[in-house]
């Protein structure tokens, strides 16, 4: 395979982007320029290598039906910057990160094995066919501000639609 070619106006353009877009959300890129664009660098690679931001952290299978949770931002972010300050390949880092009061840590994959990720898969197909609602895994959490919701263990540190900070989210379901 010949190696991708990105150029640093391509990186550079990117970066700003998903600066902009991370902030709006509540949510930091890592500081460090220079490794933050090496990992925006990786994203267009994946983008021309697999058509979507497969993350460069994780070895991704070229088929976007298998890799829909590895695609960045990934289904593994928000957990992993709760718990760990930041995500798996730490291009998102959390506010104290950002402020220098906790550092960077090796994070355990969340990502579960590709025998469970298939099997996955294939129970949302069945669903899609006519079977029965499944039940949920994770609590749901609605902001009390926007009524933004999100399935997952906590509710997010902010509100992705409005801003409202972590105490202001609710168990819904």
């Amino acid at each position: 395979m010949e190696p991708i070619e990105i150029s640093d106006e391509a990186v550079a353009s990117l970066y700003e982007r998903l600066s902009r877009e991370a902030e709006e959300g509540g949510y930091h890129l890592n500081p460090d320029v220079d490794s933050t664009k090496e990992l925006v660098g990786s994203l267009l690679v994946n983008e021309e290598r697999y058509g979507y931001w497969a993350c460069p952290c994780r070895l991704a299978s070229g088929i976007k039906e298998e890799d829909l949770d590895i695609i960045c931002p990934c289904d593994y972010r928000d957990p992993d910057l709760s718990e760990y300050g930041s995500c798996y390949c730490v291009l998102y880092v959390s506010d104290e990160m950002v402020r220098g009061e906790k550092e960077a840590v090796q994070i355990p994959e969340r990502r579960p094995p590709e025998p469970e990720r298939k099997k996955a898969m294939e129970e949302r197909a069945e669903l899609k066919v006519g079977g029965a609602a499944p039940s949920l895994s994770l609590p749901v959490w609605r902001c009390g501000v926007c009524g933004y919701l999100c399935a997952r263990d906590g509710p997010p540190e902010i509100c992705p639609i409005c801003k409202a900070k972590k105490d202001r989210f609710e168990r819904f379901m």
